[in-house]
């Protein structure tokens, strides 16, 4: 089956393709169809999966996109949802890593829980009504510095529970077993039966 993949990122586009690939889905990035991104303004990591999928779906082919974040106790549970621009509208991986790390410099090790948050909404068109949606989390703490050089957006500052090693240290694979995005795709999976 073939569906849009509302997303720009290669990062993302490869954790996707190893779970859903083997299920015979053949996931097109919505930029190789003309479709270019979204502003993401819902107020939810769901609201956002939702309306980032209308909006590929609108392609003619079903649709698949997520809005994931990392919520930090210590910050009240931001970014949240504003993970990507937590720097600035238009900030790198790296601004927005030195942006949590500063906000945080202040803060003890027992208080620098946080979780990688992800929601992914399925849609078989752009009026479907009731798209499949499914969930993960990823529990850790934020490191004091950044380490590791593999995975993106907050990978090098996030260290998973029962880890002494940051997310970005990890293999592609044991990332994949354990994070928030993995587990969301194993729910979206264990789903699609009832979809299809």
């Amino acid at each position: 089956m073939r569906v849009v993949l509302a997303t720009a990122n290669p990062g993302k586009q490869r954790e996707f393709a190893a779970l859903l690939e083997p299920r015979g889905f053949e996931l097109v990035l919505q930029a190789t169809l003309g479709i270019a991104p979204i502003a993401e303004t819902g107020r939810t990591f769901e609201d956002n999966a939702v309306l980032k999928a209308r909006h590929a779906a609108a392609a003619g082919f079903p649709a698949l996109a997520d809005d994931s974040g990392l919520e930090v106790d210590a910050l009240g549970g931001r970014p949240g949802v504003y993970a990507a621009r937590f720097a600035g509208p238009a900030a790198s991986d790296e601004e927005n890593n030195n942006e949590l790390l500063r906000s945080l410099e202040e803060v003890p090790d027992g208080r620098r829980t946080a979780r990688y948050r992800c929601v992914l909404a399925l849609l078989r068109g752009a009026a479907d009504a009731h798209p499949l949606i499914a969930q993960g989390s990823w529990e850790g703490r934020i490191a004091r510095q950044r380490a590791g050089t593999g995975g993106f957006g907050y990978d090098s500052c996030f260290i998973p529970a029962g880890f002494e090693c940051t997310a970005a240290e990890l293999s592609p694979a044991r990332k994949n077993a354990l994070s928030h995005r993995g587990a969301a795709l194993r729910e979206l999976v264990a789903l699609l039966p009832s979809w299809r």
